[in-house]
């Protein structure tokens, strides 16, 4: 009997065969995460900071290697002749796909803006943090790559289950251990770094009223928010139910670029709409058309090359139009539904212990805040309070 073949995802790439053993381990991951960034803001910043680091110097490892690779004349896979070779029909919906699944590397740059809030004098340092990340996270992983193909072929690169482990096999000898590592820290960077801007996300939603108010609370001491860091740990776990890594890739950045479109979007439409409101970051309307432009061939093409899964990603964020119906649309709910939100949020209060944190105005932000204060109001707010409110 021959040798089984690799599964494959339905654009030709194999696939990670799922383990039994690395959702707990993800489990255990995620949970101590979250328990850092609950316990300190500072903690998880310097969790970041340390193992980025780490990342950063396996990666300086990797492509100072490939140097010596090319400098010893092993560069077979780098002459045009070979590196344009096609090992599979193209298609511009497999292309599509290479292009939303290798962005997943990319996404710093728009988490950046869920963390404005705590960042040092945000309007400058958040252009130049951007203007800065991506030209080195760019520079960063088109060496790493150049770096594996000058031990590997291409073939290799899509059987490895972890490409970076691979070539220090192959390189490194009995000081092949270091990768294994270097990819562990990666990882578990990767993931604090998600878990303290997306808690983030939730936290404003709550805050603007579309969520539930308790996610816009934070810890009297820590000054945490840990409802939202617990609720972005719940709902993460959740996708822990399938092992089907290329999947998820799929369906997060489906529906993130979905969005970021829409995103960009409205700011053209505001652009135009209101062009008098302050700006205190102003870009030309260039940049965020040639983005739109790039949006829809990604978008189009990846549905065109694969409907199921990006019908399926698009169907799970539908999920949440009913809760924004149920949540804020619906204005005049009966005082049961307000008692009981009231008293899961008095609950979650006393057991994470958290209150509202102390909002200050600032001159240039009262008028926007006037314009949102009927989206400001928590959900359950009884209906008469409202009425006041409205009078």
């Amino acid at each position: 009997m021959g040798k089984p073949e690799r599964p494959k995802s339905p654009n030709g790439v194999p696939r990670v065969p799922g383990h039994v053993g690395w959702p707990h381990g993800a489990t255990s991951m995620r949970m101590l995460l979250t328990w850092v960034n609950c316990s300190s803001v500072r903690w998880a910043t310097r969790v970041q900071d340390i193992f980025t680091a780490g990342k950063l110097l396996a990666l300086a490892l990797i492509i100072i290697m490939g140097i010596v690779q090319i400098c010893k004349g092993k560069y077979f896979w780098l002459e045009p002749k070979n590196a344009f070779e096609n090992f599979q029909e193209p298609d511009i919906g497999l292309i599509a796909l290479a292009f939303l699944q290798g962005s997943f590397a990319y996404g710093g740059w728009n988490f950046l803006n869920y963390v404005t809030e705590e960042l040092v004098d945000p309007y400058k340092n958040l252009p130049r943090a951007i203007f800065i990340s991506i030209p080195l996270v760019t520079f960063v992983y088109v060496f790493a790559n150049v770096a594996y193909v000058t031990a590997m072929s291409p073939q290799e690169l899509l059987a490895s289950n972890a490409v970076a482990v691979t070539f220090g096999e192959k390189l490194l000898g009995v000081m092949a251990w270091i990768m294994p590592i270097s990819v562990a820290l990666s990882t578990f960077g990767g993931v604090n770094g998600s878990l303290f801007t997306s808690s983030r996300l939730f936290f404003a939603g709550a805050r603007e009223g579309h969520l539930p108010s308790v996610l816009a609370m934070i810890h009297v001491k820590r000054c945490t928010p840990i409802p939202a860091l617990l609720f972005t740990c719940l709902s993460t776990l959740l996708m822990l139910v399938t092992s089907d890594m290329y999947t998820l890739i799929n369906y997060v950045g489906f529906i993130n670029y979905l969005f970021y479109g829409v995103t960009v979007a409205g700011q053209i439409v505001l652009r135009w709409k209101k062009p008098d409101i302050p700006r205190p970051i102003k870009i030309n309307l260039l940049f965020p058309i040639i983005y739109l432009l790039f949006w829809a061939f990604l978008l189009v093409f990846s549905l065109w090359s694969e409907p199921v899964v990006c019908g399926i990603g698009l169907a799970i964020m539908l999920t949440g139009v009913p809760v924004y119906f149920l949540g804020v649309y619906w204005q005049h709910k009966p005082q049961c539904f307000h008692s009981l939100i009231e008293w899961i949020t008095l609950i979650s209060q006393k057991m994470c212990v958290v209150v509202y944190p102390a909002m200050e105005e600032s001159s240039g932000t009262e008028e926007m805040n006037k314009d949102m204060e009927e989206q400001q109001q928590p959900i359950y707010q009884s209906t008469g309070s409202k009425d006041k409110t409205s009078e």
